[in-house]
């Protein structure tokens, strides 16, 4: 299935796939309320403004988000500031829940092949998957894993080849444009999630995870029903 950045696949639409990789903020997760005030607080500090930037943040690893919006300042500096914004927001976990349908469509996930592959390291992700009361998938690829962030495909390159599947039979769900960028970039079909993910031409686009059936088709085959309750 393919499709252009300014068209999406319409709906009900049924995909196959031997693995998915599962983005996680936006995704899996709504922690859009702790971001806005983690970023604006930052935006502000550094005199920016703060619309702009929160165009800029969702998807990435926060220094490599610094990069874009201080392309000046030196690396050690945003490595560093980084480090305290994740503090921060691993610490912060008010209006923190899940996506509408993520602890079912995570359920039904057991025993097939798919991974978590999110910019956020493995403090931030088991904080804000356990306040969404979300199980952490088995497999994760975090910011520890790898050495660019997205939208960079290393990834959702590096969570396909863990689990021995070619990147061209896996399914990225994600919702922004960063993540949408990488799976693209790494040869994979994308499902976008939520209203930030229309704009940057994934395969076709859910409202959230209520709209997205996946079955157990045999010889190790996945068929997704996306567009149904």
């Amino acid at each position: 299935m393919t499709a252009t950045a300014a068209s999406s696949t319409a709906l009900p639409a049924v995909l196959t796939a031997r693995a998915l990789l599962l983005d996680m903020d936006g995704t899996l997760v709504n922690s859009d309320a702790v971001v806005e005030r983690i970023w604006r607080r930052w935006a502000e500090r550094h005199g920016l403004d703060g619309d702009a930037v929160m165009k800029v943040v969702h998807g990435r690893q926060g220094h490599a988000s610094m990069a874009l919006l201080l392309p000046d300042r030196p690396l050690e500096q945003n490595l560093a500031d980084n480090a305290r914004m994740l503090a921060e927001e691993t610490a912060d976990m008010d209006g923190v829940i899940e996506i509408p349908g993520a602890s079912a469509f995570l359920a039904s996930l057991r025993g097939l092949p798919h991974a978590l592959v999110t910019s956020a390291d493995v403090a931030l992700s088991t904080a804000r998957m356990n306040a969404a009361g979300l199980p952490l998938p088995e497999l994760r690829v975090t910011a520890e894993s790898v050495g660019a962030s997205k939208p960079d495909p290393e990834g959702f390159l590096k969570g396909a080849a863990e689990l021995g599947i070619d990147p061209a039979e896996c399914v990225v769900f994600e919702d922004s444009g960063a993540g949408i960028a990488a799976g693209r970039a790494a040869g994979m079909r994308v499902v976008g999630v939520g209203p930030r993910a229309a704009a940057h031409g994934p395969d076709v686009v859910v409202r959230d995870l209520t709209q997205v059936r996946v079955e157990d088709a045999g010889e190790g085959l996945l068929r997704l029903h996306v567009g149904q309750a």
